[in-house]
């Protein structure tokens, strides 16, 4: 059953209105017809709702609900990962893969050795286009919320964000012990707000570790091997995901 994602205001109680560019996709593309069930959920709260097409308009789709549950594909805790800005297309394919992993918010973050830099209006451009990844890949891996990928920030204001969570982690070639790994996993319970940093290519700076460290950000190892950007965060939230699905 095809996925689509609206606002709450187009939610009444008996149908709910589609527009935007999902209303193109559903006549021109999937050319469905009245009579054809779809799964449509409410990017606020994540409520999802089986419905049925109705009618089908120029600039609309209606679509009647059938039933409504609450969601139940999300994890129970709401990870964050904080992604050093990566060179070339990397963000693209680190977003569509944190989406399917389950991630709640994707920050890209510029730290000293980031080598990407965007100006506002390319900036601009480039989370626009996220934030369309981010959708096409919660719809497909049938995820009842839109992870919102935020604005660039740096890494003194990312560490700051995270000053509240629960649960903050920072994978760091230097760092030693699967054990403790291991042990700052089995801790997490649900509910708890995760942290993820991950470093862009040629890693972090030892003075960013020291000032992680200094608020309450543990240094993790993933291992022996050294992972590429693009691949440590996807080993991190793949280990979360494992740790809680299923848990309440």
């Amino acid at each position: 059953m095809y996925h689509f994602f609206v606002a709450q205001e187009q939610i009444g109680d008996r149908e709910i209105q589609i527009v935007g560019s999902d209303v193109n996709h559903i006549r021109n593309v999937l050319r469905m017809m009245p009579g054809e069930q779809i799964s449509v959920s409410s990017r606020e709260d994540g409520r999802e709702y089986c419905c049925e097409i109705v009618q089908l308009e120029e600039k609309s789709v209606t679509a009647r609900i059938l039933q409504s549950q609450e969601p139940d594909t999300e994890l129970p805790c709401r990870i964050y990962l904080f992604q050093g800005l990566p060179k070339g297309d990397k963000m693209e394919l680190i977003i569509q893969k944190a989406v399917e992993l389950g991630a709640y918010e994707i920050v890209p973050v510029s730290t000293k050795r980031t080598i990407v830099r965007l100006d506002q209006k390319k900036e601009e451009a480039k989370r626009r286009r996220w934030n369309a990844i981010s959708e096409s890949a919660a719809k497909q891996s049938k995820r009842t919320i839109v992870p919102e990928v935020k604005p660039v920030m740096t890494f003194d204001a990312a560490v700051q964000y995270v000053s509240s969570f629960e649960r903050k982690y920072i994978p760091y070639e230097l760092a030693h012990g699967m054990d403790e790994t291991r042990r700052q996993f089995s801790g997490i319970c649900p509910g708890d707000s995760i942290a993820v940093f991950i470093g862009p290519e040629g890693g972090f700076e030892e003075s960013e570790i020291a000032l992680a460290q200094e608020n309450g950000i543990e240094p993790i190892t993933l291992g022996k091997r050294i992972l590429r950007t693009e691949t440590a965060g996807m080993a991190v939230l793949s280990v979360l995901m494992y740790q809680m699905e299923g848990r309440s």
